[in-house]
């Protein structure tokens, strides 16, 4: 009954993840994509001070290190929700695949006694 569980809790998550799969696809993402989005908008620096209550070299450093990829969830979504915008993460098999792809690769890998 356990893979029964698995296998649709895999189906509804391939579901709800569809259009992050495409989104994965892309070989290079929009770097700076916070910079980007506030440029897009128009959102002033000192408007996105106010809001965020930080300095302007606070507000650099989270820019830089989300280009970086160090930037942490809470700072970025803090950045996101003063811009507007609300921010969604996702974990997506590679190359596009479903989890149902993946695990059945998985499964030949741990059948065939060979792990990539």
């Amino acid at each position: 009954m356990r893979e029964r569980e698995r296998q649709m809790a895999r189906k509804k998550l391939d579901k709800e993840m569809k259009y992050y799969r495409w989104a994965a696809r892309e070989k290079h993402p929009t770097p700076g994509l916070l910079r980007a989005v506030r440029l897009a908008l128009g959102v002033p620096t000192a408007e996105m001070l106010k809001l965020l209550e930080v300095s302007p070299s606070v507000l650099f450093r989270l820019e830089q290190s989300e280009m970086r990829g160090t930037i942490s969830l809470n700072g970025a979504g803090r950045v996101a929700q003063a811009m507007g915008c609300q921010l969604i993460y996702a974990v997506v098999p590679r190359d596009g695949k479903t989890l149902e792809d993946l695990a059945e690769k998985r499964l030949w890998a741990k059948v065939l006694g060979n792990r990539d």
